[in-house]
């Protein structure tokens, strides 16, 4: 399963949404359409930062970031890479 997919799970099974993976567009707007407040925000990060080992600065929690699935999956590439240089 790639980590596209393994998002999508992660978000339909931890907000309880009604819908299947294939039903949850890639850039689906996650914060305007209420999926994530806050409190999902900080959950999310704290399974992104357990599932691939990342290691995240509250300066990275931006909200852009987590808008949607290609958003979170861009931001773990972009953590990924900085990892390599931090």
């Amino acid at each position: 399963m790639d980590r596209t997919a393994q998002i999508k799970k992660y978000l339909i099974e931890q907000f309880a949404l009604d819908i299947g993976p294939d039903d949850l567009a890639d850039d689906y707007d996650l914060l305007a359409g209420g999926v994530i407040d806050s409190l999902g925000l900080l959950t999310l990060v704290s399974w992104l930062e357990a599932t691939y080992g990342l290691d995240l600065d509250v300066l990275d929690i931006a909200p852009d970031n987590f808008r949607s699935v290609a958003a979170i999956d861009a931001f773990c590439d972009t953590a990924d890479a900085a990892a390599g240089t931090r």
